[in-house]
């Protein structure tokens, strides 16, 4: 369903400056705030919150999803204290990559888990109070695409908003920051990685199998939104879903690819669990203008993604992970 964004930009941004908080509301705003912090401590504790959400709120795609890539950000956060890793990468280059990962998935988790709560209060009521979505500090996009899908419940359409909204909130303080791009983005170690498109996402089942696909083009932000809906329409399969929900429920989130490893057949990589080796981040929200304020939605970025979803991913992951084990055992040589 298309939306006349322009005229509802103008609807939000009156009730914005207009609303009055009451008491109640108030409560409301701390008791998710709350919450938020509570279980946006670290990996383990946002792909925990996000799965319980799912699994109270199954109508809400998006959090499924959440949690399944959430997974997968632990196992490339514990991939780097992995002997391999250890011996090819140095202690500043783990270093940074680990905070990227921590960085990006803590600011998804601060904008995007008050939206999950703010729905699940005003299902509860029978009423929206997506009006309160600002004291969050959330785009004035989303507050527009929960009001429509308040009245036609159109549950794609909202995960590709979520999708197109994480997307755009990292890209200045994660993607455009000065220190990532310089330390990370334009590292040979990460450059030869999205040539060689060895990063993925993966998505296994108690079957044994896995599926899942390549991420590569990571700086670009359409790039990005693509990657995001495809994994949407890989997880959410007809055929699938149950069986990652059955995984997902089995099998309690460490942070480590031992979690799966077993299950599917694949030798262990004996990474470590996630609480073992990493402490608590503390993390400060930088002041962010609304990233919707000066800028357009794509026509593109609401295009549903072609994608083999039935697809295994198994073989082709195992050669991806064979040719960087090969990569970083041969840096580790010329260190």
């Amino acid at each position: 369903m298309n939306v006349n964004h322009e005229s509802w930009k103008e609807f939000i941004k009156q009730r914005r400056e207009s609303h009055i908080i009451t008491s109640e509301e108030t409560k409301i705003i701390e008791l998710i705030k709350k919450e938020t912090v509570k279980h946006n401590a670290d990996n383990i504790s946002r792909t925990i919150a996000y799965q319980k959400y799912f699994l109270r709120l199954k109508e809400i795609e998006w959090s499924f999803l959440a949690s399944m890539v959430s997974r997968n950000a632990g196992y490339n956060m514990t991939d780097l204290e992995n002997q391999i890793f250890v011996n090819g990468l140095s202690v500043k280059q783990r270093k940074q990559l680990f905070m990227t990962y921590e960085r990006a998935n803590w600011i998804i988790f601060l904008d995007a888990y008050p939206q999950l709560l703010l729905f699940e209060y005003s299902n509860q009521r029978n009423k929206p109070f997506f009006y309160l979505l600002k004291y969050f500090s959330v785009s004035s996009f989303m507050e527009i695409e929960w009001e429509k899908y308040w009245t036609d419940r159109n549950k794609q359409r909202l995960v590709f908003s979520l999708i197109i909204n994480e997307q755009n909130m990292i890209e200045r303080p994660v993607i455009q920051n000065k220190f990532f791009k310089n330390e990370v983005f334009n590292s040979f170690a990460f450059k030869l990685q999205e040539l060689m498109k060895l990063s993925s996402v993966v998505f296994p089942t108690l079957k044994g199998e896995l599926y899942g696909l390549t991420v590569y083009q990571f700086q670009d932000l359409t790039q990005r939104i693509q990657i995001g809906k495809q994994l949407y329409l890989i997880l959410f399969h007809k055929n699938l879903l149950e069986e990652f929900i059955q995984y997902a429920k089995h099998v309690t989130h460490s942070g480590s690819r031992d979690d799966y490893e077993e299950v599917v057949g694949i030798t262990k990589s004996n990474n470590p669990k996630l609480r073992d080796i990493y402490p608590i981040i503390p993390h400060t929200r930088s002041v962010e203008d609304d990233w919707y304020a000066n800028s357009k939605i794509l026509n593109e970025w609401y295009v549903i993604e072609e994608t083999n979803s039935e697809e295994s991913f198994k073989q082709a992951f195992l050669l991806k992970q064979e040719l960087l084990n090969s990569l970083l055992k041969m840096k580790s040589l010329f260190q």
